[in-house]
């Protein structure tokens, strides 16, 4: 069975508040998105990185990506992330078996290290149903009440044995486009697969690979980029 990278990236990343896509905002110095390409075409288990766009995408062929020879284009992005994930799934059948493992990874986690994915690759490859990486969850959690504009604690939430999903999310092609299908709305692949009945593992990882979704998120990961480069 071999291992393949899917990144989904067909998204706007309204929240960022910029008028470029989010995926390519300026990130020390190269397109967010380029960073987990990378990282994912560094790492040798993974054959292929198979990136989803938006069909109407007119920024990638801005950019240089000759240097990163694993990368396949595939512009059958759809309005959600599931949906994505789901058409990328279906545009690789030909190619990818339905055993082969399928890493999926979100295009705003740009601090991945290939040794997030070597251990995950590792902890997940004789798992009979797949895993994520996930870090537990440190923080007390609180829910919101509705009340009016004014967001109120309506009650707190237990923290134990809750872990906060990050990606990439490693499954078999088969199965997790089977588990899409089956439950669309979901938004993650985890999610999907739980939803056939299935209970993937739990890989630990750590905060650097943040999800950038709010601008000061985007600052945080630049620290980090730059810290790594300044200690190697």
């Amino acid at each position: 069975m071999a291992c393949f990278a899917l990144v989904p990236a067909a998204g706007g990343g309204s929240r960022m508040g910029a008028s470029t896509p989010k995926q390519y905002l300026p990130l020390a110095g190269r397109p967010m998105i380029r960073h987990a390409l990378a990282t994912l075409s560094a790492v040798p288990a993974i054959a292929r990185v198979f990136v989803v766009l938006s069909p109407d995408d007119a920024e990638w062929d801005r950019h240089d990506w000759r240097d990163l020879p694993k990368l396949a284009v595939l512009r059958c992005g759809g309005a959600t992330r599931a949906d994505s994930v789901a058409g990328g799934l279906r545009a690789i059948a030909g190619t990818v078996a339905a055993d082969d493992w399928v890493l999926v990874h979100d295009a705003a986690r740009a601090c991945l290290t290939m040794d997030h994915v070597e251990t995950l690759i590792r902890e997940v490859a004789d798992d009979p149903v797949g895993g994520i990486l996930a870090v537990p969850v440190a923080d007390t959690l609180k829910r919101a009440a509705e009340s009016g504009h004014v967001p109120r604690i309506a009650a707190t939430v237990p923290r134990e044995g809750l872990w906060q999903a990050q990606t990439p999310q490693m499954f078999r092609h088969g199965v997790l486009l089977e588990a899409l299908e089956f439950a669309p709305s979901v938004t993650d692949e985890a999610s999907a697969v739980e939803a056939l009945g299935l209970s993937p593992k739990l890989v630990a990882s750590d905060a650097a690979n943040l999800k950038i979704t709010w601008p000061a998120d985007l600052r945080l990961a630049e620290g980090i980029l730059q810290q790594r480069k300044a200690s190697a």
